[in-house]
């Protein structure tokens, strides 16, 4: 475990590891300092409730769990601290992902666990929450996420500019 760890992340499953790069993609982006662990909530919730404990101890502002099927984890690494917990529902042959989906939303009152969307595009979002609410108190990381907002924004611009200029037609020939 990295000490002055900002963001812990923790995954139900090695499978879940794919999904979770995207979140490291991410905070390495930003520069944020994460650390990153498997543990059940089910299976191991020992190592789970250790895995916590030492995370806060690292310095840990933010909580990431990822997890299928019953998705526990997110919610048992929410009762184990006081800190935010982001959920990231992973995708199972099943049902889809809408089982850890309603499993990680359905939180009871009181317990409360920030979710994302299913897969990868959930695991990006929960790297820019995380982000996000590390710069409450961070200016530099404030100015980051700023710039790439900004950067997000005009990719989507430039885009509509090329739509513009071929026509619907040929963009959507070129972008097959």
């Amino acid at each position: 475990m990295i000490n002055k760890t900002k963001v812990a992340i923790i995954a139900g499953s090695d499978t879940d590891l794919p999904v979770i790069a995207e979140t490291i993609k991410l905070l390495e982006n930003f520069g944020v300092k994460y650390c990153v662990s498997v543990a059940s909530a089910h299976r191991t919730p020992a190592m789970v409730e250790k895995y916590v404990a030492q995370a806060e101890k690292n310095g840990a502002q933010v909580f990431i769990a990822a997890a299928g099927m019953a998705a526990a984890l997110p919610g048992v690494v929410a009762s184990k601290t006081l800190l935010p917990v982001i959920g990231i529902p992973i995708e199972s042959k099943t049902l889809g992902g809408l089982d850890a989906l309603f499993s990680i939303v359905q939180m009871p009152p009181g317990i409360p666990v920030a979710t994302v969307a299913i897969g990868k595009a959930g695991a990006k979002n929960a790297a820019l929450l995380a982000v996000q609410m590390l710069s409450l108190k961070d200016v530099a990381l404030n100015k980051k996420m700023a710039v790439y907002r900004k950067k997000n924004g005009d990719t989507i611009i430039e885009k509509d500019k090329r739509l513009q200029r071929l026509g619907i037609h040929k963009y959507m020939e070129i972008n097959k």
